[in-house]
């Protein structure tokens, strides 16, 4: 999928300027850059991601620079925003199980399933909530429209997130409980697998 993905910006990026529409070569080739940075940053702090994990990151970048913005799907399907704030707040919960079992160095007796998820959730949430302060901020400052129909759309959004945050917390408590036999949970157990070190396990 991560290729693919390349493969699609690539294309777009060329497409765009053969066609003389330069914006789309600049959002494509600036989203393709974008997806190989969580490489490097790894490469640099010594952490290994696994593909599945940048496939996704990818993928998210390319749905909401490319298509969102470039292909107007915010405005042609009133669900694409959903759909990503519901993404993204999955993630983020997987994001935040991960942080919370490094701090614990991977312990299972310390990190309670409740605790983990109960992190996670929460770091999940907040993310959701400092990303809706820094949209109000941007059309405060520039009048922009981000938050399309003010409070109402701010509060879906962080509906959304909250329900994608559960969803993310919920694989981490799954994880620890030991039913590794999900998407989200296998993405774990791959982070995990491939990151011992950060976990306690050398």
């Amino acid at each position: 999928m991560l290729y693919l993905t390349w493969i699609i910006l690539i294309g777009a990026a060329v497409g765009g300027f053969l066609t003389g529409a330069f914006s789309v070569t600049f959002v494509a080739a600036g989203t393709l850059l974008l997806s190989l940075v969580p490489i490097w940053v790894g490469e640099k702090i010594g952490v290994a991601l696994p593909t599945a994990f940048v496939s996704a990151i990818a993928a998210f970048l390319c749905a909401t620079l490319v298509l969102g913005e470039v292909g107007d799907f915010y405005e042609r399907y009133w669900w694409w925003d959903v759909v990503l704030h519901g993404g993204s707040a999955v993630a983020f919960g997987l994001v935040g199980s991960l942080l919370m079992l490094m701090l614990v160095k991977g312990n299972r007796l310390t990190a309670a399933p409740f605790t983990v998820a109960f992190f996670a959730f929460c770091f999940a949430v907040m993310i959701g909530a400092v990303w809706e302060i820094w949209e109000f901020t941007l059309d405060q400052l520039f009048g922009l429209n981000t938050q399309k129909s003010g409070l109402v759309d701010t509060m879906w959004d962080l509906i959304v997130d909250t329900g994608g945050a559960l969803i993310g917390a919920g694989a981490g408590w799954a994880y620890l409980k030991g039913r590794q036999n999900g998407p989200l949970t296998n993405a774990i157990h791959a982070f995990v697998d491939k990151n011992r070190r950060l976990f306690g396990d050398d």
